[in-house]
């Protein structure tokens, strides 16, 4: 009996291969964990044949940025990924990572969403990595290390103010230990307590470190609201200085008086980009989420809580219903439900679409997944461009999405063998129907699945068949190549 030429083959697919190029009409066989062959391979045989006739072949999608960094080890299923079409994450945004940190206090707000227990935290990057690898998720993951959690080990929990000397030099010197072992490069979240006291020399210092490691840059800027096109220039003066690839976490405009400021915003980043490398990633909603503060209430036409550990019997009900329950104002219950988080009804529609369809956007989910009733994103986002933006709105065409959530990432995180099909490429793969895939996930029920996504594999593995996880989990650890992102 002859024995089949290649483990799949994915036959009559409208191939779409991430580099932004036009669809073609193709088979694609995959061998082990790489792409074999893309063409026609009629006569060719497979353990497993598969007719996606009428369905698009696109790399497996790329979430920049991600809160994943618990999801990994606690559910490693990774469900709310796997059914989007997403292989691959990137963790360790905003300033907050897993590692380093083995400080026994428990940190405030959001960043309890990651050290949530011991699990999920680990003294050093190798350690870290090794639980993740233990856990053996579903999909493909990379690491950033947190500005927020470098202050958190040094200084401990007087944060209130700038680093020393000594102090930064110690940042430093763990951000490059960080590195050495394979992160990605430096998040910060100078909008959080952790990080609001420090200046921005101290973040030049520490982003040093990026320079001889070829690390990348990326940052939750200052100020997302009025303050926002001074927050973008200290981040690309940051970025700048470091001599490294900057890239703008979830770029937005907030608040009314903000709704159409990314006219000015866009043009910023454009004419930088003519003097360093700069590029940025958005998400498809006009609602942010993070904790419940009261400037970002006093900002969105709506709060929904989204969790509260006084009074968990208020998630996913609107902070107005909430006060009126309290028989108090809104500002005077925010302060009665804390800690919780929130859901701001804060963005312009034109400003998102905006971001989106500009050069240099990626997607990114921002998905927080221990929330309790979290914003849809994080079981929507790529189902939504591809709904949305792309088959009702026409905002964006098949190719520039599919290239914005797979080769565009991977060319600016340095992820050299993902995010094209292309022959000796690793076999991470979307199979959805362009006329039927769609966003499920509401306000109302967020952690609903998509529809339209068929089959994805990772590394040459099925975790979706036909719209069902297996499972398998072959994801794997994806660490830095200096020689991938070094300038």
């Amino acid at each position: 009996m002859t024995r089949p030429h290649f483990d799949v083959v994915l036959r009559n697919g409208l191939v779409v291969d991430g580099t932004g190029g036009p669809a073609f009409a193709a088979d694609v066989a995959i061998a082990g964990d790489r792409i074999a062959r893309i063409g026609s391979l009629h006569g060719e045989s497979a353990v497993l044949d598969i007719d996606v006739r009428g369905l698009v072949v696109s790399p497996g999608f790329i979430d920049v940025h991600t809160h994943d960094d618990a999801a990994l080890i606690v559910r490693p299923q990774m469900t709310a990924k796997v059914t989007q079409g997403v292989t691959t994450v990137i963790a360790g945004n905003c300033g907050i990572s897993g590692a380093p940190y083995d400080r026994q206090s428990a940190p405030p707000g959001l960043l309890r969403l990651v050290f949530k227990s011991d699990r999920c935290t680990a003294s050093t990057f190798a350690d870290y990595v090794a639980k993740v690898q233990e856990a053996a998720p579903a999909v493909n993951a990379g690491f950033l290390t947190g500005h927020c959690t470098l202050r958190m080990q040094v200084m401990g929990d007087d944060l209130s103010r700038s680093a020393t000397p000594d102090e930064t030099k110690q940042m430093k010197q763990l951000l490059s230990d960080c590195l050495q072992l394979g992160s990605f490069g430096l998040s910060t979240g100078l909008y959080y307590p952790p990080a609001r006291a420090a200046t921005t020399g101290e973040v030049i210092e520490i982003a040093a470190a990026l320079r001889e490691h070829g690390g990348i840059y990326t940052s939750h800027i200052r100020d997302e609201a009025d303050r926002v096109m001074e927050s973008l220039e200290e981040a690309l003066l940051i970025g700048r200085e470091a001599g490294i690839r900057t890239i703008i976490s979830h770029h937005k405009c907030m608040g009314q008086r903000n709704f159409g400021r990314s006219v000015e915003t866009l043009a910023l980043l454009a004419e930088a980009k003519q003097r360093q490398p700069v590029a940025w990633d958005v998400y498809p909603y006009t609602a942010a989420s993070t904790v419940l503060i009261e400037d970002l209430v006093a900002m969105s036409s709506r709060t929904l809580v989204t969790w509260c550990d006084p009074h968990p019997e208020y998630c996913a009900r609107y902070l107005d219903a909430i006060a009126r329950d309290l028989g108090c104002t809104p500002v005077e219950a925010i302060s009665k439900l804390q800690p919780a988080g929130a859901v701001y009804f804060i963005m312009d529609e034109a400003d998102v679409t905006r971001i989106l369809s500009s050069p240099e956007a990626m997607i990114g989910s921002d998905g927080l997944p221990e929330d309790v009733h979290p914003h849809p994103r994080l079981w929507g986002t790529f189902p939504r461009v591809l709904g949305r933006y792309v088959r009702e709105r026409a905002v964006l065409s098949l190719e520039s999405a599919i290239h914005r959530m797979s080769g565009l990432s991977a060319h600016h995180f340095g992820l050299r063998d993902r995010g094209r099909l292309a022959e000796g490429m690793c076999a991470d793969v979307c199979i959805f129907d362009p006329t039927s895939v769609r966003d499920c996930a509401t306000f109302e029920r967020p952690a609903t699945p998509a529809v339209g996504i068929h089959h994805v594999f990772v590394n040459g593995v099925l975790a979706l068949r036909d719209g069902v996880p297996t499972d398998a989990r072959a994801g794997r650890v994806l660490l830095r190549r200096v020689s991938a992102t070094r300038r």
